[in-house]
Order: structure tokens, then sequence, then C-alpha cells
């Protein structure tokens, strides 16, 4: 009787533990997280980041084409590393922040592509111009309860229009702009 009953004590527990490893992530870690973005000026890569940003996340790896995810990034909270830089791109022929305050981004489907590999597809917003956008996304685990999930895509900044009037042509600011995401899940509860 001893034996059945710790036996069932060991099931059950294993079954316990089954379950919490099983459980998606569900949010994010703004401290471990960031979203970065890389551009050429006049032939010179520089990088930048934002400081602020939301997210909605339902991702388990085992069951990636019922996960999804979108992003609320701050516009206004841009880094480019110049406070002159930074209250330039704010303006009306950048970003609009006081039109557009933020960026969003909206996943349609994610789906394997190899181990711990997937591709993502969704809907990337900026002053009011949507495009689909397709990327591939890395998963890490960080112990027993969070997960590294990183990723990156280029973009064409006059497909948003950003950088209108003077800035539309891209002798001075180059059209592609490399964003990248390093973000840290938690699992859910």
């Amino acid at each position: 009787m001893k034996t059945v009953l710790k036996s069932l004590l060991v099931l059950s527990a294993a079954a316990l533990t089954w379950q919490v490893q099983a459980a998606p992530y569900q949010s994010i870690v703004p401290a471990k997280s960031s979203i970065t973005f890389n551009f050429k000026q006049m032939g010179v890569s520089a990088d930048g980041r934002f400081k602020k940003f939301a997210a909605q996340v339902s991702f388990d790896p085992a069951k990636a084409e019922q996960g999804k995810a979108s992003f609320e990034v701050e516009l206004a909270s841009v880094d480019t590393g110049s406070g002159e830089a930074d209250q330039e791109v704010v303006t009306k022929s950048w970003f609009n922040t006081a039109a557009f305050p933020k960026a969003q981004f909206v996943s349609k489907q994610i789906k394997p592509t190899g181990p711990n590999q997937y591709e993502v597809l969704g809907t990337l917003t900026i002053k009011g111009q949507s495009r689909d956008v397709k990327f591939p996304m890395k998963h890490t685990p960080q112990g027993s309860k969070e997960g590294l999930l990183t990723g990156g895509f280029t973009m064409k900044r006059a497909d948003y229009s950003i950088g209108e009037g003077m800035w539309a042509k891209f002798d001075v600011v180059a059209n592609d702009i490399q964003v990248n995401f390093s973000i840290t899940a938690a699992l859910g509860k």
C-alpha cells in the first residue's frame, strides 16, 4: 500500500511539474527587455533604442501556432544617443509623435521552423501606415520561469512616411532601418 501511495505521489508531482512548465509566457519583464534599431546616416552606422514599450504576450513554444503578441512603442521615448537628434525625430517630418504617439505591432501567425526557431508574421503600424512584416525569432529558456525571445527585421522608413519633406531622400539617412528585439517573457499562472 505504501509503495502504491508513493507511486501516486511521485506521478502527481511529475504531472504538476509538467503543467507548470507547459504554461505559456503571459507577460514580459521590461527591465530585461529591449527594442533597438540601427540605421545609416551619411554612410555611418548609428544605433538607437526605445525606452518605453508595453506588450501583451501569449506564447507556448510547444504550441507556437496558437501564440499571439502585440507591442506598443512610445515613439517619444526614442534614444538615438544625441539629444538634438531625439528632439528632431519626434517632429512632424519624422515620427510626428503629436499626432501618432505610438507604433504598434500585432502578430498574425507564429510557426516553428526548427528547434527553438520560429517565423513570425504580423502587422507593423507607424504614423497611420500599416505593413505586414515577417521575421525569424529564437526562443532561449532562461531558467524555469522565463524565456528570451530574440529577432529582428529590416523596415523601409519610406513605407511609414518617416522622414518627410527634405528628409524624404536617402542621401543623408538611409531608407533601411534594422529593428531588433530582445524580450524576456515570463510564464503565466
